[in-house]
C-alpha cells in the first residue's frame, strides 16, 4: 500500500488526477471505477480541465460506478447517474454508452445486482477503481457490519451515513433514501488499482483504523489491506492520527 500526503484538498485532488491520467494516457480503453461524494468532485474538476485542454481523452474508456440510490430515477437531481453526467460526463469527450451505473429504479433488486455484477466481470474488472471513505470507515454503501459483502447488494444505509448525505437533500435527513445498490467489498477488490482519497482531520481517526487497525468489517475501508495494489492520497489533516501512531507515507 502507498499512501501520499498532500498539503491540502487542492493537492489530493491534484494528485489523484495524476494517477487517473496517467492510466488513461497509458491505456486508453482502460476500464475506470468511479465514485460520487465531495471528496472526489475536485479529482474530476482536474480531470475536465485537462481533457478540456487536450492532456487526455475519455472517448475509449469504460466506466462503471460503484453505487446509487434505490427507488431514485438517473434524472433526480440526488441520483448518482446525475451526478456523474453533471461533475464529469457532460464535460468530457466520453460516450455516455459505455459509462454504467446501478439502477436505483429496477422492478427486480437482485437481479440488477445480479446484472451489474456479472457486467463488471465482463469488462475484465476496473483497471483502477476510485474511492471515498464515509465517517464510519464505509467505501461505496458498505456500512459497518459483522461481514465484508461480496457482491452488488441492497444495503440499509446507516443513520450516520443518512445525516452526512443530508446536506445533499435540503438539510433533511428525512429526504434521504435508506437504501441502495452497491457494489459488494469483493466487487470492489477485483479491480486490479484501487486509489482511495481522503481529505479533512474528521476522518483522520477512522483512516487511521483502516490503514493500520485490525481488518474487520466494522471498518469496511479495512479491506482495502487485502489488495496488493492500493494507493491512498490523503491531506494533512486526515493523516494526522496514522501519522502519530507511526504510519509510514511516500
Amino acid at each position: 500500500m502507498r499512501v501520499y500526503k498532500t498539503a491540502d484538498y487542492a493537492a489530493m485532488s491534484r494528485q489523484a488526477a495524476n494517477i487517473i491520467t496517467s492510466l488513461v494516457v497509458l491505456k486508453p480503453a482502460c476500464v475506470l471505477g468511479l465514485a460520487t461524494g465531495s471528496t472526489p468532485v475536485g479529482t474530476y474538476e482536474q480531470l475536465i480541465a485537462w481533457n478540456q485542454e487536450g492532456y487526455l481523452s475519455f472517448s475509449q474508456v469504460t466506466t462503471v460506478n460503484l453505487d446509487e440510490y434505490l427507488g431514485l430515477p438517473g434524472t433526480h437531481d440526488q441520483s448518482y447517474r446525475y451526478f456523474m453526467d453533471h461533475n464529469l460526463f457532460d464535460h468530457v469527450d466520453i460516450d455516455k454508452a459505455r459509462t454504467n451505473v446501478p439502477n436505483g429504479m429496477a422492478g427486480d433488486v437482485a437481479q440488477e445486482c445480479r446484472r451489474y455484477d456479472k457486467l463488471v466481470e465482463s469488462l475484465g474488472g476496473a483497471d483502477l477503481q476510485l474511492l471515498g471513505m464515509g465517517h464510519d470507515g464505509h467505501i461505496a454503501f458498505n456500512e459497518p457490519c459483522d461481514h465484508f459483502p461480496v457482491g452488488t447488494h441492497l444495503v440499509e444505509l446507516d443513520p450516520m451515513t443518512i445525516q452526512a448525505n443530508a446536506r445533499f437533500f435540503d438539510n433533511d435527513p428525512a429526504k434521504v433514501p435508506t437504501k441502495a445498490l452497491t457494489m459488494g467489498i469483493g466487487t470492489i477488490l477485483s479491480a486490479k488499482r484501487l486509489l482511495m482519497v481522503v481529505s479533512g482531520g474528521d476522518k483522520a481517526e477512522i483512516l487511521a483504523r483502516a490503514l493500520l487497525g485490525p481488518v474487520t468489517p466494522a471498518v469496511p475501508a479495512s479491506a482495502l489491506q487485502l489488495h496488493r495494489d492500493v494507493t491512498v492520497v490523503a491531506d494533512e489533516a486526515a493523516l494526522g492520527v496514522y501519522l502519530q501512531q507511526g504510519g509510514q507515507v511516500c
